[in-house]
């Protein structure tokens, strides 16, 4: 598989296979994401791993929070502007809609839309989690970083024949995650990511989202 087949099949996958995934398979993705660009060497990136049976504690524990806080502990910064405006509050709109769609969930459904939602928190089936971190004291130059060192898992892990979603509705249980990863209080916790094998057979997977024509984003100067 080439870059351009990489980018070209990677998708958002929300329904996984229960195949397991080989620790191997996924160190050797992370050896290979580690040289992703980072501005001056800085690789400000921290990932902590779940899979086995740390995953199966882990999606436990979140399940029985869940019971008293189903809506998390609320995120420590806004996952998009508060203020988002068109055209990409219309975009936003559109990807949801397009998705419960495939899913047959009408906009007024909100319990069922709800319930998609809590399947964030499970992974969506995959086997292995991925949980990212970066130093607070960092900024917007070295967030650009770890995006693209993000993007470089994707597309490795489309390489090796597996499927990623990143999840930043994870946001919403910073205080958990961090406390089950001890992670230090210097660090700032973002998303997580499923990684696994991709359930063909799921309609939520036949979702390619739209992409904007580059009259509306590019601008070229030939004179």
């Amino acid at each position: 598989m080439n870059v351009t087949e990489a980018v070209m099949s990677r998708i958002s996958v929300r329904a996984f296979r229960d195949t397991p995934v080989p620790h191997d398979t996924i160190v050797a993705l992370l050896e290979t994401a580690k040289y992703s660009p980072s501005g001056g060497n800085v690789q400000p990136w921290h990932v902590y791993v779940l899979e086995g049976a740390g995953m199966t504690r882990f999606k436990a524990m979140i399940a029985e929070k869940q019971k008293a806080t189903p809506l998390g502990e609320g995120s420590e910064f806004p996952i998009y502007p508060p203020d988002l405006a068109d055209p990409y509050r219309a975009r936003r709109f559109k990807c949801a809609e397009d998705m419960y769609g495939t899913l047959g969930i009408p906009r007024e459904d909100k319990m069922a839309r709800l319930g998609r939602m809590a399947q964030n928190f499970t992974f969506f089936g995959a086997p292995v989690g991925l949980f990212f971190a970066i130093d607070r004291n960092m900024g917007p130059g070295q967030w650009a970083h770890l995006g693209m060192f993000l993007q470089t898992i994707m597309l490795v892990a489309r390489e090796r024949g597996l499927d990623t979603c990143a999840q930043e509705a994870w946001a919403i249980w910073p205080k958990t995650v961090a406390e089950f990863f001890s992670i230090p209080p210097e660090r700032q916790f973002y998303c997580g990511m499923a990684i696994g094998y991709r359930d063909e057979s799921h309609p939520v997977n036949s979702l390619r989202t739209d992409r904007a024509p580059l009259s509306e984003f590019v601008q070229f100067v030939d004179s």
